[in-house]
């Protein structure tokens, strides 16, 4: 049983102080009713003594006392938002001490990271969750109910366009920390296709473009990708880190269409545009804490003892695809997909809605990855 402190709250550690960090995670805590930031674990010093400061914060370590950490008895769960190579490493070592884990998309860097982090879990029997937070989101999962329901008849085409201008010596442009397009934000669309299907694809082909700008000299500047999945539907997507800032996507049935607009944000409203026999209805999703809803469902899943839906396993499937569609771009050919059995699926019965946080935090030693937020 998880050691909680008297309020029955989950205690977590936040591992990584990045931007994404600093702007969305650590300010949701305060808004959960049985999450606590109670440790903080980075190799800067000053994010360490600024932000511990702002958010009252006792416990901070470094990378190399993560072990001390893990083992310091005050903390039952880890929110690991670390450059991707270093996430199996982190997960795996805090399974090891029983300790819960909350880890960033993508999963890990290959399919063999993913299948370790999945069996430390089961092996110390902790939750593994992966921070899908758009499986938690009412505009995403009312879209899921649409397509379910049929409302525009049999889905057949998924088309999605996610794009953003990232600066020269973010990380996500540093292809030895695992990033690239496909991992950073074309798991986005590949996880929404999956989702709004309620499948998986079979088969990728992809390309890949660069115009040579020395920001791409690591990683491709944009990708198209197709997906084939079963019934013969077929999904499609662009992304980019060289385009105007983009988040949509449509699905189209074979009696009308939905639309959503500014998909896969994580502040912000998002629109719908369902159109169903030529008449059109819009529909607007207000602005909530997304982070905060994904901290009170992984706690109210290991304060439970219930399985997250957004599992390993989900994590790895995201995986295996992405390696499916590198291996299209290298060598220009279609490509088989080995993903494993899914029976759950993000329906709207697991929504979770926080009010929107105002706070805009000052980020320490961080920059988004546009240079601005």
């Amino acid at each position: 049983m998880t050691a909680t402190n008297e309020k029955n709250k989950i205690r977590y550690a936040v591992v990584g102080l990045g931007w994404f960090a600093q702007e969305a995670a650590l300010p949701a805590f305060t808004n959960t009713d049985n999450s606590e930031l109670v440790a903080l674990v980075s190799d800067d010093a000053t994010k360490l003594k600024e932000i511990s400061q702002k958010y009252g914060i006792q416990h901070t370590y470094s990378y190399e006392e993560y072990e001390d950490c893990l083992t310091s008895g005050e903390i039952d769960a880890v929110y690991i938002a670390l450059p991707n190579h270093l996430h199996r490493e982190y997960t795996v070592r805090a399974a090891n001490q029983a300790i819960h884990v909350l880890c960033e998309k993508p999963m890990a860097v290959t399919d063999e990271e993913c299948e370790a982090m999945i069996k430390a879990a089961k092996d110390n029997g902790v939750k593994l969750m992966i921070a899908y937070r758009l499986h938690l989101e009412p505009a995403n999962l009312e879209a899921v109910e649409i397509v379910r329901s049929q409302q525009i008849g049999e889905a057949r085409v998924f088309n999605s366009v996610f794009t953003q201008q990232v600066e020269g010596g973010n990380i996500r442009l540093r292809n030895v920390t695992g990033g690239g397009t496909i991992y950073d934000i074309g798991i986005y669309c590949i996880n929404a296709a999956r989702y709004l299907f309620q499948d998986e694809p079979t088969e990728v082909f992809a390309v890949a473009a660069s115009k040579g700008e020395q920001r791409f000299s690591e990683v491709e500047e944009m990708a198209s990708v197709i997906l084939r999945f079963p019934h013969e539907r077929l999904a499609t997507f662009t992304c980019s880190f060289g385009a105007a800032k983009v988040s949509t996507y449509q699905v189209v049935g074979t009696k009308g269409d939905l639309k959503v607009e500014s998909a896969y944000t994580w502040h912000g409203e998002l629109k719908h545009y369902l159109t169903i026999d030529g008449k059109t209805q819009e529909r607007t999703f207000e602005q909530h804490d997304q982070l905060a809803a994904e901290f009170k469902y992984f706690s109210d899943c290991i304060l439970q003892d219930k399985d997250p839906e957004p599992s390993g396993i989900e994590g790895l499937n995201d995986v295996c695809i992405i390696q499916a569609i590198y291996q299209s771009i290298e060598t220009g050919q279609p490509v088989p997909v080995q993903t494993r059995d899914r029976s759950q699926r993000p329906t709207s019965d697991q929504t979770v809605k926080r009010p929107a946080n105002e706070d805009q935090p000052e980020l320490i030693r961080a920059a988004a990855p546009s240079g601005n937020s």
